[in-house]
């Protein structure tokens, strides 16, 4: 069993990932849980960490958490919302704020020889978020921080390992955050700092070998980071009884079948390459809309799969790449267990590979962690750097109806922008990059002839988490030279327009 450090309760901030991010950084391993479901045995955990909440404790329906076997029990840490509901449930004050006290503010005062603000000084930028503040702290308060605006800012209970905090040191904004997270975190609740992308591997492969013994499992490649980094971690633990399937829907980049399925095999996988791209184009000739094209891709995609599970005799496992943020958005949002799959299957019985049991070996961590742990595994690196694709693959990227023809020049479009990113050091700088087939033609002159041929979109986005995405200030230089051979060395294509649009409130793909 992994080391369960430490809790996050989670009260719907915007910011409760960002805490789990942060404390993984210091190499500890967190938790989050929504604040009304606690986990059954609270022994795993050496601390624990409240969030924030946009809910104020001075509604009529404020969230409660049961903090009977926490507070005074462990060490506690109560960000902005709980803060605010330690004072207001407490014997303190809780009032609505004059101003909303939202953005930058500087500790004014720091209480010297305090363990929780060592190495932290006056002056330190912090960021606030919240519309009520606490006017009057709760009974065996000692004041710890105070800005200018907010007097309360910071302050622990006499007697208890309990300490509250009135802004978010997740935040990139908090200058010190870390640092703050770090005192509290090590100084004060002693917890290890053991969790390293090479602890990660050896408990999950061996918790891998245990749960599975000696059954055949069944996991769907699709060439990104998370299928390629979760079969790497069972292909140690269970070596050929793990069963890969890498299917080709016809609508993948340029050669990516081929290339993939060769780097694949190169690792070690067992893994069987399908190519059903006729398939899946007949399924969606004549279809435009793009919800009838992804669930047309879904039917085919399991369907296909299905054929192929059946081929393997006593398969009891099907593996998936979840990661963690799957797992916490389908918890908090409704509060039952993380969706298996996300299917798009027509009712009329569940195929079968949908009755094997499931098996998610990332479905504790988070992006950048399912990226080390690769690397930590020596998984090359341009398998791990690869931008973001989606499962519906160039389908999303034609607008309109699709066929063979438009296929082939969104592949050869996509690969003159990619390869030249990756020629010109632009391709790390970018989250996700790719190009569009717009459903109008344009007027167009090559040699003396008139042309009437296809427009075609180039995106490229900067983002963290596909949340949110600003469009990237790619050189004019690139672009230039980029729309000069897609027009020179692309048939049916004269046009080239570059997409400046941000998330929100455009979305990163066009459907």
């Amino acid at each position: 069993m992994q080391q369960h450090n430490v809790l996050i309760l989670d009260f719907g901030s915007q910011y409760t990932q960002l805490i789990a991010r942060r404390v993984r950084e210091l190499n500890i391993y967190c938790e989050i849980h929504p604040y009304n479901k606690l986990p059954q045995n609270l022994d795993n955990y050496k601390a624990v960490i409240l969030s924030g909440s946009p809910i104020s404790v001075r509604s009529d329906d404020p969230l409660h958490p049961d903090l009977s076997e926490i507070r005074g029990k462990k060490p506690l840490l109560a960000v902005c919302y709980g803060a605010q509901y330690l004072a207001h449930f407490s014997g303190g004050l809780v009032a609505s704020s004059n101003t909303r006290e939202y953005g930058r503010a500087n500790l004014s005062y720091i209480k010297e020889n305090e363990n929780f603000l060592s190495q932290i000084s006056e002056g330190s930028q912090v960021w606030m978020s919240h519309s009520d503040t606490i006017k009057e702290l709760p009974e065996n308060a000692v004041l710890l921080a105070s800005t200018n605006d907010v007097e309360n800012a910071a302050y622990r209970i006499e007697g208890e390992t309990t300490y509250a905090i009135q802004f978010h040191p997740e935040v990139y904004h908090s200058t010190d955050g870390k640092q703050l997270l770090e005192n509290f975190l090590v100084s004060i609740a002693g917890v290890d700092q053991s969790w390293t992308p090479d602890s990660f591997v050896d408990e999950t492969v061996a918790e891998l070998k245990e749960k599975i013994g000696n059954d055949k499992v069944v996991l769907g490649l699709s060439g990104g980071v998370d299928s390629t980094v979760a079969a790497v971690l069972l292909h140690k633990a269970i070596g050929s009884n793990l069963h890969c399937i890498f299917v080709n829907n016809g609508l993948l980049r340029k050669n990516e079948f081929t290339d993939v399925l060769k780097q694949y095999e190169g690792m070690g996988l067992n893994v069987k390459g399908v190519d059903a791209s006729a398939r899946f184009l007949g399924e969606l000739a004549g279809l435009s809309d793009p919800e009838a094209k992804r669930k047309a891709i879904g039917k085919v995609f399991i369907d296909v799969f299905d054929d192929e599970a059946n081929q393997i005799e006593d398969a009891k496992w099907l593996a998936q790449g979840t990661i963690y943020p799957d797992v916490i958005e389908s918890v908090s949002a409704t509060g039952g267990p993380s969706a298996t799959i996300k299917s798009h299957h027509n009712v009329g019985g569940l195929p079968d590979f949908m009755k094997l049991k499931i098996v998610e070996p990332l479905r504790m961590i988070f992006k950048d962690e399912v990226r080390r742990v690769g690397a930590s595994m020596g998984i090359d690196k341009e398998l791990l750097g690869r931008h973001p694709f989606p499962g519906p693959g160039l389908a999303i990227r034609i607008l309109g109806d699709i066929t063979a023809e438009k296929v082939r020049i969104l592949q050869e479009v996509d690969a003159v922008f990619i390869n030249g990113l990756k020629e010109s050091g632009l391709y790390n700088k970018v989250w996700q990059a790719g190009a569009i087939l717009l459903p109008v033609n344009s007027v167009g002159v090559m040699g003396d002839e008139r042309t009437y041929e296809k427009v075609v979109a180039l995106r490229a986005v900067e983002s963290t988490d596909g949340m949110t995405a600003d469009w990237v200030n790619l050189p004019y230089e690139f672009l230039q030279k980029t729309s000069n051979k897609i027009i020179n060395n692309v048939k049916g294509v004269n046009r080239v327009v570059y997409d400046i649009s941000s998330k929100p409130p455009a979305t990163i793909e066009w459907e």
